[in-house]
């Protein structure tokens, strides 16, 4: 079989109510050169069954019924994938049409960059719309401020298979914090990227103060341990003072009525063609807007 030229790294872990939609999106490509691998982590859910159903060639699924976390299977993923480039997806996020295609397009033309992600419309399970994720359009604005974090969305990343090669995801796993970890320890030896079209639609679920004060400490561990080692003393000071203020908007936003501090950074109103895009994305029009 000829490699595909995309390889795109599918996780799922009792994905179900959210995986149909994921998968349909990515058939719904119009690049199509693609494998789609489903790495499946011990789902007890109809996840596989699921997929299972999608008659298409490209989808290769790993599942060994067995949790492994989430570090452990995209790493089994690069070390499966064939394609010149490697893609991420997650099972709740929709990705629009020509998501692979311009991000394909983008990378053959700059071949000195080896990551590059796209802008982000954030919407909730009723298909609201919350904003758009940050965004800064190349590795030095990225990279500006390590010590808040690289504002380069994940399920967005399309890269050389060899960068993810060089730079597998850390084990032991940083808890809700893996793709900042790998993003800031490899920052010095890479060069990053992101489209400013909106080519995917984030899932934003519940505000959740545990989970989330759990990702602010397994961070700002793994941000201190990667600023000790590079002696950038002013930058691991940022970064105890940046956690502080995080905390007191988490510990804010838990209280009723308090929620919307927690998705401040997430305010930038969404072009009513990526909203447009991401309804068709979703298949819901006004009426079930409305009346959701």
């Amino acid at each position: 079989m000829n490699a595909p030229r995309v390889s795109v790294l599918l996780p799922c872990r009792n994905g179900s109510g959210t995986l149909e939609l994921a998968l349909r999106s990515m058939f719904a490509q119009t690049f199509t050169d693609f494998e789609l691998l489903l790495l499946d982590d011990g789902s007890t859910d109809e996840s596989m069954a699921i997929a299972s159903r999608f008659n298409d060639s490209r989808i290769r699924i790993f599942s060994d019924g067995r949790y492994r976390g989430l570090p452990w299977r995209l790493n089994q993923g690069v070390s499966c994938a064939r394609g010149q480039y490697i893609a991420r997806m997650d099972a709740d996020d929709v990705s629009f049409p020509s998501r692979l295609e311009m991000q394909v397009a983008y990378l053959d033309r700059n071949p000195q960059i080896d990551l590059v992600g796209c802008r982000a419309v954030v919407f909730r399970d009723s298909g609201d719309v919350v904003g758009l994720l940050p965004f800064a359009p190349d590795h030095a604005s990225l990279c500006a401020r390590p010590w808040r974090n690289i504002p380069l969305p994940h399920p967005t990343w399309m890269g050389h298979r060899q960068w993810f090669q060089t730079h597998p995801y850390r084990l032991p796993e940083v808890r809700f914090a893996e793709d900042q970890e790998l993003l800031l320890r490899a920052s010095p030896r890479s060069c990053y990227a992101c489209l400013g079209d909106v080519l995917l639609g984030y899932r934003q679920g519940p505000f959740r103060l545990r989970r989330t004060l759990l990702a602010r400490r397994s961070l700002l561990l793994a941000q201190l341990r990667l600023f000790a080692g590079r002696a950038q003393w002013g930058h691991a000071m940022k970064t105890v003072a940046q956690s502080i203020v995080k905390i007191g908007i988490d510990l804010s936003a838990a209280f009723p009525g308090v929620e919307a501090l927690y998705f401040m950074r997430m305010s930038e109103p969404a072009p009513a063609a990526a909203i447009d895009e991401l309804h068709r994305c979703l298949n819901l029009n006004k009426a079930e807007l409305a009346s959701s």
